[in-house]
């Protein structure tokens, strides 16, 4: 074995290891340090890490082995200092293995989802012929590789926890959270074999009991049951409520798998006891809950016994249910309406109810039931699983009522009455009779000469008073039979002669009454003085008892008060104490500190330096033993190695000796088989031969029809891709045909849009000449009007000027001579330019003369101006505004030619 090192170089040598691919060796170094003695005694902070790493060393290898004993080494170093260390290693055991199997499940994924160039291609030919040879699937093979060792794995890592953590009660709650986890795996996984493996483990568990049940495993549900019951029985406080209903609710649903119809509607029954108890339903779910708690009663056939072989059974199921004997079909109904389920049930089952416990209809019953067992058990309601149930409890109730009525019945009347439930033919109905009959349901007995059914009243028959058959057919009797009309006549008869009897024996036995009575009543009177001297000495007993008791607590009262008070004492005198030696220490340092300092480092030079002596004495004395051991052993290496030699030698010897005999007797042996088996060496050629070429021929014609196959696919798959390729080549051109359409139509609709947008530009040009025409002609007409006023105002000015000028003394005959008309300008007047008016310039003044007209000196500028006032004067504003004539513009307005002017803008014009 190695020298064991120290945990944190281990773990740093793992972690080297670990570092250049040697995971192996990583895990033989920790697991040695495991093995070591030595490893216990380190600290719990040093080796968790250390086991956590060998946890994932173990899960990365699956060394389940190594991995559980390593958790027991550390089990039994941490549990009873640190369990929390403990879960905190399990809990990471069970990660890592489950991060692995979900790793796994992954890959397998992945390696599943295979690439596939031709979506719509379902089939290659190489997966045909794959397929061809292999009977397994894909996903299967890839599962079985790679899933399923670490399930494996991760099982075993569950069963090593909780190995690892039973019979510990320290270790309670984790064991309990690691078997919630193993179950979870098996719902996850739905291993059937390994939760059973898991109950035999676990058979103290409520969830066991859920986990059966959600698996259907009905054997181990009822096993689950069952030692749930012994756990309660022996458990000393009582169980919750809710556990309870858990339980009582999972029975119900084991008791209906098994058939057992009494005992289910029993367990029915409990749980709405305990729900009504607990509270917190709303009505809806406590109505849904009394129906199921009365179909379940109603399904119980009439007058059925108990179920089970013998008082045994009975009484164990009645104990799995808490009943202290067994459950009826009476007592369930008379209990579930006392509390008051009825009420609370949903109508259609009232109205059951009604047609099997209140009316008596025999001959309708039947008819009147069916169509309501047909909505009730419908398949989307709860009822479901009621059906055969209830028609079973139909069929009882319905011989039940006919035994009342009729003694004789054909079978076929019986089997018209029973037409309308599915199921019942003339069989059936016997077999269910003779089932009755056998169980002493019912007294019948069936003539199959006469097609008969007789219902046996036999007046001195022995009947059971405690059985349920005669229980019920009491309760639902129309009238008394034959049997119970003599049982009470032979009651009656009984209880007169015991009266007749009574009173003649009367006066013989007053004597011995009254001794009786007087015995009696003396030993009342001894017990009541016995039972007053024994209060007495009892109240005396525990008075003394109770003084002394009262003087013990004084005395402890006054001890403890002693104690308090020398322990207060005592701690004020060490207070005292500790605070003197402190001020002492204080004032010495101050005083003495370089001293004390220099005698403190002196006496760590000492006690080194005895160190190092002690130290160089202990490495002589082991480098002497060391040479003493060395010396002694050199003589006894040689003679250690002649004997290992020897015996070597020995051992090869006889090894090689045994190895001859035996390849001797084998080499014998197969002489003979081969001599034995040459005999039949050409018939096993001609069978060879014979199947070789069967072979070969189911072999030629498999590949034949490979190959046609292949073929075919690869025809099929070329035949799809021209056709592919030709529904393409057709979309594409349509594509392009309609693309095309589309550019015409664009380049239509752009051509009519441009053409209509070029009418419009026209259209508007010729609106823009013809007012700009119309402008001028206006501009023209207003330029002559101006004009017009200018030659007018002209004339007037030469006429003022002439009259102004004085007449001379040989005034010359003026020339008459025609004034030139506004078309022709006079010679030598200039016309003024028309100036255009534009917005925000102002028009252009004009000086006297500036229009035309002879040019002269001051005086004629003095004449002109002496005139141009005078015409002023005379001038008149409203010949000026005298409107002219004139076309109208765009707007409907008459142009004005000749427009008024004040005094100053005339003289300026």
């Amino acid at each position: 074995m190695a020298p064991f090192t120290k945990p944190e170089a281990a773990l740093k040598q793992a972690e080297g290891l670990v570092s250049v691919g040697q995971a192996h060796a990583a895990l033989q170094s920790l697991t040695e340090m495991f093995s070591s003695k030595k490893f216990r005694s380190a600290p719990l902070a040093v080796l968790e890490p250390i086991l956590l790493r060998f946890i994932e060393l173990c899960v990365d290898l699956r060394k389940g082995r190594t991995a559980k004993e390593g958790l027991m080494q550390y089990k039994n170093i941490a549990q009873n200092s640190n369990v929390g260390s403990i879960e905190v290693v399990i809990q990471k055991f069970l990660q890592l293995a489950d991060a692995k199997v979900q790793e796994a499940q992954e890959k397998a994924d992945k390696a599943v989802a295979v690439d596939v160039d031709d979506l719509e291609a379902s089939e290659t030919p190489e997966s045909i012929l794959l397929g061809a040879v292999s009977g397994d699937q894909s996903k299967d093979r890839t599962d079985r590789a790679l899933v399923t060792p670490w399930l494996k794995f991760l099982w075993e890592s569950y069963r090593t926890s909780l190995e690892t953590l039973k019979n510990n009660a320290r270790l309670e709650a984790i064991y309990q959270q690691v078997a919630q986890q193993a179950f979870r795996f098996c719902l996850k996984y739905q291993r059937k074999v390994e939760f059973r493996r898991l109950c035999e483990t676990l058979r103290l568990h409520l969830a066991n009991l859920n986990t059966s049940v959600e698996l259907e495993l009905w054997q181990e549900a009822f096993r689950s049951v069952e030692d749930i019951h012994n756990l309660l029985t022996m458990a000393k406080k009582p169980p919750r409520p809710a556990m309870m209903a858990n339980y009582y609710q999972h029975l119900t649903k084991i008791f209906l798998m098994s058939g057992n119809s009494l005992y289910h509607a029993a367990a029915w029954g409990r749980y709405y006891a305990i729900v009504t108890s607990i509270g917190g339903k709303s009505n809806e779910e406590m109505s849904r809950l009394a129906g199921q708690v009365l179909v379940s009663a109603l399904a119980v056939p009439v007058g059925q016994q108990s179920e089970g072989e013998g008082k045994g059974k009975t009484a164990r199921l009645a104990a799995l249910l808490g009943l202290t004997k067994a459950p009826t079909r009476a007592g369930l109904l008379k209990d579930a309406l006392s509390r008051d389920v009825l009420r609370l049930s949903p109508e259609p089952i009232k109205i059951l109810y009604n047609l099997l416990e209140v009316s008596f209809d025999p001959l309708t019953l039947c008819a009147s039931t069916a169509p309501m067992l047909a909505t009730l058990c419908a398949s989307d309601t709860p009822y479901t699983g009621y059906r055969p149930l209830l028609t079973r409890a139909l069929l009882s109730r319905l011989l039940a009522q006919l035994s009342q009525i009729y003694s004789t019945l054909t079978l076929s009347a019986l089997v018209d009455l029973v037409k309308p439930l599915d199921g019942f033919g003339a069989e059936q109905i016997e077999a269910y009779l003779m089932g009755c009959a056998r169980r002493g349901e019912l007294r019948v007995r069936v003539d199959h000469a006469s097609g008969t059914i007789s219902f046996a009243d036999e007046a001195f028959t022995h009947v059971d008073d405690s059985s349920p058959v005669l229980t019920s057919a009491q309760e639902a009797a129309v009238q008394p039979s034959a049997s119970d009309v003599v049982r009470s006549r032979l009651s009656t008869l009984a209880y007169a002669l015991h009266d007749a009897l009574r009173n003649a024996k009367f006066g013989e036995l007053r004597h011995a009454l009254a001794l009786r009575r007087a015995i009696v009543a003396r030993r009342r009177e001894l017990l009541s003085e016995l039972s007053v001297r024994k209060e007495k000495e009892e109240a005396g007993r525990r008075a003394e008892m109770s003084r002394v008791k009262k003087e013990m607590d004084e005395r402890k009262e006054k001890e403890e008060a002693r104690k308090r008070e020398l322990e207060r004492a005592r701690k004020e005198i060490e207070t005292i104490r500790t605070e003197e030696t402190k001020k002492l220490a204080q004032d010495l340092i101050k005083r003495y500190k370089d001293r004390l300092m220099r005698l403190q480092v002196e006496q760590i030079e000492k006690e080194k330096r005895d160190m190092n002596e002690r130290l160089r004495v202990v490495a002589k004395r082991v480098d002497h033993i060391e040479r003493a051991y060395r010396k002694e052993e050199r003589p006894l290496l040689a003679q250690d190695y002649a004997e290992q030699q020897a015996v070597d030698l020995a051992t090869f010897e006889a090894l090689q000796k045994a190895r001859i005999e035996n390849s001797l007797v084998a080499h014998t042996e197969a002489l003979v088989a081969k001599k034995r088996l040459s005999r039949m060496l050409s018939d096993f050629s001609s069978y060879k031969s014979t199947i070789m070429a069967a072979r070969q021929e189911q072999y030629q014609k498999k590949l034949a029809a490979a190959q046609a196959k292949i073929q075919e696919e690869k025809e099929k798959r070329i035949s799809a891709l021209m056709a592919e390729r030709e529904a393409e080549r057709r979309a594409r051109e349509e594509e392009e045909a309609a693309a095309r359409a589309a550019e015409e139509e664009r380049q239509r609709q752009e051509a009519e849009l441009r053409a209509k947008e070029e009418a419009e530009a026209a259209k508007k040009r010729e609106e823009e000449e013809r007012l700009a025409a119309a402008r001028r002609e206006r501009e023209l007409e207003r330029q002559a009007a101006l004009e017009e006023a200018k030659r007018k105002a002209q004339r007037e000015q030469e006429a003022e000027e002439r009259r102004a000028q004085p007449a001379p003394s040989n005034p010359p005959i003026p020339s008459r001579t025609t004034p030139p008309r506004a078309e022709s300008p006079a010679p030598g007047a200039v016309a003024a330019t028309p100036q255009k008016y534009r917005p925000g310039i102002a028009p252009t003044k004009l000086r006297p003369g500036e229009t035309g007209g002879a040019p002269g000196g001051w005086r004629q500028r003095e004449m002109e101006r002496a005139a141009l006032g005078s015409s002023r004067q005379t001038a008149s504003p409203a010949a000026n505004s005298a409107p002219l004539p004139g076309p109208k513009d765009e707007d409907g307005f008459e142009p004005v030619t000749k427009v008024w002017r004040s005094r100053r803008l005339q003289g300026q014009t």
